[in-house]
């Protein structure tokens, strides 16, 4: 039966691959990869002999037609990505709505996905969050984050390390310094670091300290003005 599975790798600590995904990746007919030279290491690391074809962002609107073609003459396909679960801020999307279009099977496997751990290890609320990915570089970057200033639940954000600064620039603009803020940095890896406090105090601290690595920022809802009014009156009171 034709089926394309959507299999998360590891996000930096090889352990993280599960044993499904090692087993779909061996018995599939082909291996979709962002970077063959990336993603070869980890099949050779595993012992996976499956053949790969490349799919990435510049060229997944051309391959989508033949890998449907593919799949519908029974193969099967998995797609990985350098790191995390496919179609997060990297290709995935076009391929996996083309297979529900023409009613092609998707599995997509539970595993490693880096704002999962980020939001957790944040502190901040997450029973309602937004993840916003990365944001535009100039053109509707100030519209977003005038958006954002509104928004009352936890937001993710992916920030490159040479964007980190400037960004945490703008929250202090835009949200305001007092905003609570944590910058994770390097998840599952040997030097994962933990940032947290106000947007000022975050802020200072990568403006010492530069940024590297793969990042991922939490940042706090805004106060809900009603909320911020009931907790004055409860303190007024007391």
């Amino acid at each position: 039966m034709s089926k394309l599975y959507i299999v998360p790798t590891p996000i930096g600590n090889l352990e993280d691959m599960t044993f499904r995904a090692i087993r779909v990746l061996k018995e599939v007919d082909l291996i979709l990869a962002e970077d063959t030279r990336t993603s070869g290491k980890l099949l050779k690391h595993f012992e996976i002999g499956t053949h790969m074809h490349s799919h990435h962002m510049h060229n997944e609107h051309k391959t989508t037609e033949n890998l449907i073609a593919r799949l519908k003459a029974g193969e099967t396909i998995a797609l990985i990505s350098d790191a995390g679960t496919p179609a997060i801020s990297d290709p995935g999307f076009l391929l996996t709505r083309a297979c529900v279009e023409n009613k092609i099977e998707v599995e997509c496997l539970p595993g490693a996905t880096a704002f999962v751990p980020a939001l957790v290890n944040s502190g901040l609320p997450n029973d309602k969050f937004v993840f916003e990915g990365f944001l535009p570089d100039k053109k509707g970057r100030q519209t977003r984050f005038l958006a954002l200033a509104e928004e009352t639940r936890t937001m993710i954000l992916y920030v490159s390390p040479h964007k980190l600064v400037k960004t945490l620039a703008e929250f202090v603009q835009y949200f305001r310094e007092d905003r609570q803020v944590c910058v994770s940095r390097e998840l599952s890896k040997l030097h994962e670091e933990n940032v947290r406090g106000t947007a000022k105090e975050v802020l200072a601290h990568f403006e010492k300290t530069a940024p590297r690595g793969e990042i991922v920022v939490v940042v706090a809802g805004k106060t809900i003005e009603k909320e911020a009014k009931k907790s004055k009156y409860s303190k007024d009171e007391e």
